[in-house]
């Protein structure tokens, strides 16, 4: 389906790229539900709602991942996933700090 609206009416992504520091390895989906949880605690649904947030890429090995938001949203998603203090691993809570990396505008000079 062909995109109908001009680029300049198009929202503009940024790309976030990140790593989670912890004693043990996570998956997507714990990783996930923990930057859902933490961005709704900080910014609430309506604000979450406005970031277009969305988990682009996931490295379970290294710990780090790539997540697309919109580009009026990036520091709001950056000091929400910073104020992430843990993730829930099974019926465990287990402590991890969020570093951001990288922000850019393309995947290619993100991953670059």
């Amino acid at each position: 389906m062909p995109n109908l609206l001009k680029p300049s009416m198009r929202e503009k992504n940024r790309y976030i790229a990140y790593e989670i520091l912890s004693g043990e390895k996570f998956s997507r989906d714990e990783i996930v539900k923990a930057c859902w949880n933490a961005v709704l605690r900080f910014l609430g649904e309506s604000g979450a709602a406005k970031t277009s947030l969305w988990m682009m890429d996931w490295e379970e090995e290294r710990q780090r991942g790539i997540i697309k938001t919109n580009h009026r949203s990036v520091e709001d998603v950056r000091a929400a996933l910073a104020l992430m203090k843990e993730a829930k691993k099974g019926e465990n809570r287990i402590p991890c700090v969020y570093r951001t990396i990288k922000v850019s505008g393309t995947l290619k000079k993100l991953k670059a």
